[in-house]
């Protein structure tokens, strides 16, 4: 379980052994919050996923089978919550790939 403060969408880059490489390519909208603070400051929308949790807060990384479980506690409460992404195995050093609607960037 990782929450996406402090490092944003590349905070589990702390947990992952090298030889792992999650996409996150399901991302929730981004809340026009970000949208604002990305068109205000110029930041890059790279930067932007490094440093802000971008409306998505917290990973549980299960197999299948949990996190549809997972989700509909989640949804039962009120709580917005889908699968985002996936992890595969990699050759060479850890990995992060975000895709979304302003491109695609990988973190190491």
């Amino acid at each position: 379980m990782v929450h996406c403060s402090g490092g944003a969408q590349t905070k589990v880059l702390h947990f992952l052994n090298p030889g792992l490489h999650v996409v996150k390519d399901n991302m929730f909208d981004i809340p026009v919050l970000f949208d604002t603070i990305q068109k205000e400051s110029g930041t890059s929308w790279e930067e932007m996923y490094k440093v802000f949790n971008m409306g998505h807060r917290l990973e549980v990384y299960t197999d299948e089978a949990t996190a549809q479980e997972i989700i509909r506690t989640s949804e039962s409460f009120g709580i917005q919550a889908q699968i985002i992404g996936r992890v595969e195995a990699v050759d060479g050093e850890a990995k992060v790939t975000v895709e979304g609607p302003h491109g695609t960037f990988t973190y190491t």
